[in-house]
């Protein structure tokens, strides 16, 4: 007699679990972006956050707890990013920890400006932790999805960070096999982070995206799948190279978002 090995009857667990029509009433409520895929994308988005949902670790601040509703709204937004990439890009993702709002940490940070340092409390929206948990406030989370042309996405935000760790290394730079590719990336956010650095007027990008490369990585793809169509008027150098790395064109899905979606 031959055993299935725990990964393969795992794996066939994942294909046997269906997409329930609950959570997609439940998105086209929630979650105004949703409206604007396409049925097959909206099929390979459902496959994916089927296994998602249920093959990640859900755990709860003390006190709070997680529906199911819960998980489903933040698998969308986080399976959103990699629609169109290879592989497994979450395989790094172990545990979302989700805290009902604004969490308040303590310890010493850098603070982002000349190699300075901070003890004071600083408070957080969501963490993205190397080898450890991916943190979000639900809050934001729901206000976020409710509200997609704020060029802002707390989940965006975090899962970047995490195809970012995928390579060992937060440095803004996720895994880009081709080296033309690569070179083109690295000179265009390069370009991008510094001026952002600089304060330069009329950038389309929040300030905290020139804390470091990685945090430019992830604001970069908040403002891309928020407000594309500004981003690829604005910044198209970078609306070019963040295409290029996520396969996808939200200017093109999502046309005129901030007037459509308000």
């Amino acid at each position: 007699m031959r055993f299935e090995s725990r990964r393969k009857r795992r794996q066939r667990e994942l294909d046997e679990l269906e997409f329930q029509d609950s959570w997609r009433e439940m998105l086209s409520v929630r979650w105004p972006l949703w409206h604007f895929l396409d049925s097959d994308e909206r099929g390979r988005l459902e496959d994916l956050v089927t296994v998602f949902v249920h093959d990640k670790r859900w755990e709860a601040a003390n006190g709070f707890e997680v529906t199911e509703a819960m998980r489903v709204l933040i698998a969308a937004q986080a399976c959103l990013l990699v629609l169109e990439l290879d592989g497994d890009p979450y395989r790094g993702v172990g545990t979302i920890l989700v805290h009902p709002t604004t969490l308040v940490l303590e310890g010493q940070r850098s603070t982002g400006t000349g190699g300075l340092v901070s003890s004071d409390p600083y408070a957080i929206l969501g963490q993205a932790q190397f080898g450890g948990p991916t943190i979000v406030a639900w809050d934001t989370v729901a206000y976020d999805a409710r509200h997609p042309s704020r060029g802002q996405n707390v989940v965006y935000h975090e899962f970047a960070h995490k195809l970012d760790m995928i390579d060992g290394v937060i440095d803004g730079t996720p895994p880009i096999a081709d080296t033309e590719q690569r070179r083109r990336w690295v000179e265009v956010c390069t370009r991008e982070y510094n001026a952002l650095r600089r304060g330069v007027e009329g950038r389309l990008l929040r300030d905290y995206g020139g804390e470091n490369p990685g945090e430019f990585f992830a604001v970069a793809t908040e403002a891309f799948f928020s407000v594309p169509a500004h981003m690829r008027e604005r910044m198209p150098d970078l609306y070019a190279v963040l295409s290029g790395f996520y396969r996808q064109d939200p200017a093109a899905r999502f046309p005129a978002l901030g007037a459509a979606l308000g």
